[in-house]
């Protein structure tokens, strides 16, 4: 029974901790129905009216990547995307209100059966009713949209994670492709790019999967397992991008003042406000969703507080207290160097306890510093003093000690002015006497962990520097 409810704990939290499909799995057949919307379908349709649809032609809006479908023994003769792109632009430009889709990709099928109705015309009803009228002309466009789908990466990303012990196991997958799509539009009268849009959209598959396999008694066998795979259908994502092409050319187009909403300026302006911090967002994301920011501060002065463990000559090691304060300056995006002052506590129980204080002296090297989420290591000397002068005046109160420091930290950006950081560091010490026992072959060290609030500054500010030169620029 002890393996039943093992095996039953494990496959809970394994399913309950991934997603929801596991408890949705297709066991009836289901009818046909309305398809479904993507992430930019809602943004589309919640565009404001238009204040003059446009006429707009798209002749072939086609796959130019001309992958097939990989498998695993190579690839198959069905390619990677749909096909059929041209269609789920003209859906998209239909759904937005903002255009009027003209049939020009199967021209020739239009033409053809426009000849049929006026051969008709003339041969069976001109005799009957003389004044019948011509056929319409055809509307023509106004803008020709062209591009797309440029590119599908496979593998971009891919991982997973898995565990198994004593015949009880389980795994986690996961791939990421990518799929980019270009879209512009071409006026009809000059021949001019009015504007280009660029898209790109992942594309997630997942797998998760649980497996028993265990003898239970002589020659009996007990083996299980379970599973489930989830794959974002490549259609769903070309029409989510496609989508988000025409929103975004739409927008463009207001702010370019090419078209126009119903309601007027103040509805053009909230809507290009909108668009251009939405867009400033997006294109400071980088592949793999890292954020960039620009580091606009090179200094900073930190306040730290933690726990030291220390590591010397008593076998009973404790936490004690840690305080920290530095001023980082720096030199380059990459490279800075730290002044800090710490006090702490080294704790070996009833053997040794006392207070130091230190001054560090650190270079840092920042190994992300455009994310809002970096890591960093530093390195440097130190000067360690004792600052606790007990009843015993022997005693070395006052007494200094070299040392060498080195770790390694995580800062976040809250904004622009304020850090979190967290680190932990390694603190070598040049003498076996820092715990007044000296003994064995090796020095005494501890280690510094700690949790940080950073305040960026400049010494001089940038905008008040700009400011300045453009008003002596304009004297």
């Amino acid at each position: 029974m002890s393996y039943f409810k093992k095996l039953a704990g494990f496959a809970g939290i394994l399913l309950l901790t991934s997603c929801g499909t596991y408890f949705n799995q297709p066991i009836f057949q289901e009818p046909a129905r309305v398809g479904e919307y993507s992430s930019s379908t809602k943004n589309l349709l919640d565009l404001p009216e238009a204040a003059d649809p446009l006429e707009v032609a798209v002749y072939n809006f086609s796959d130019q990547t001309g992958q097939f479908k990989a498998v695993e023994n190579g690839s198959t003769f069905s390619t990677a995307v749909t096909q059929g792109a041209t269609t789920i632009l003209i859906k998209a430009l239909e759904d937005s209100g903002w255009f009027v889709p003209i049939e020009r990709e199967n021209l020739s099928n239009l033409s053809t059966e426009r000849n049929i109705i006026r051969n008709t015309k003339q041969e069976y009803i001109k005799n009957l009713n003389p004044n019948e009228p011509p056929l319409p002309p055809l509307l023509y466009a106004g803008l020709i949209l062209e591009g797309g789908i440029i590119s599908y990466d496979t593998n971009i990303v891919t991982g997973g994670v898995g565990a198994r012990y004593f015949g009880l196991g389980g795994s986690a997958r996961y791939r990421q492709d990518r799929i980019t799509v270009y879209l512009r539009a071409v006026s009809t009268n000059s021949g001019e790019i009015l504007k280009t849009i660029y898209v790109s959209k992942t594309i997630l598959s997942q797998a998760l999967d649980a497996n028993f396999f265990r003898f239970v008694k002589f020659q009996r066998l007990l083996e299980a397992e379970t599973g489930i795979t989830q794959n974002e259908p490549v259609q769903i994502a070309v029409k989510d991008a496609i989508e988000k092409a025409v929103h975004d050319l739409i927008i463009e187009g207001v702010k370019d003042q090419l078209w126009s909403t119903k309601f007027g300026k103040q509805a053009n302006d909230q809507l290009v406000a909108s668009y251009i911090e939405d867009k400033a967002q997006d294109e400071s994301t980088l592949l793999y969703n890292r954020l960039f920011i620009d580091k606009e501060y090179n200094n900073a002065i930190s306040l730290s507080g933690g726990f030291t463990l220390p590591d010397g000559d008593y076998t009973t090691r404790k936490l004690g207290f840690m305080g920290k304060g530095e001023v980082e300056f720096g030199l380059t995006k990459y490279v800075g160097v730290g002044l800090a002052g710490t006090i702490f506590k080294i704790d070996n129980g009833t053997s040794y306890d006392n207070i130091f204080g230190s001054i560090d002296l650190n270079g840092h090297f920042d190994i992300l510093p455009n994310d809002d989420f970096s890591p960093y290591v530093f390195a440097g000397p130190g000067l360690i003093v004792d600052l606790v002068k007990p009843e015993d005046e022997s005693f070395r109160f006052g007494k200094t000690f070299f040392k060498f420091q080195f770790g390694l930290g995580l800062k976040y950006k809250v904004s622009p002015r304020i850090s979190i950081k967290a680190f932990a560091e390694q603190n070598v010490v040049t003498s076996d006497d820092l715990d007044f026992l000296d003994q064995g072959r090796r020095d005494d060290f501890y280690y510094n962990f700690g949790l940080g609030l950073n305040y960026n500054f400049n010494w001089k500010n940038k905008n008040k520097i700009k400011e300045n030169t453009l008003v002596e620029d304009e004297k």
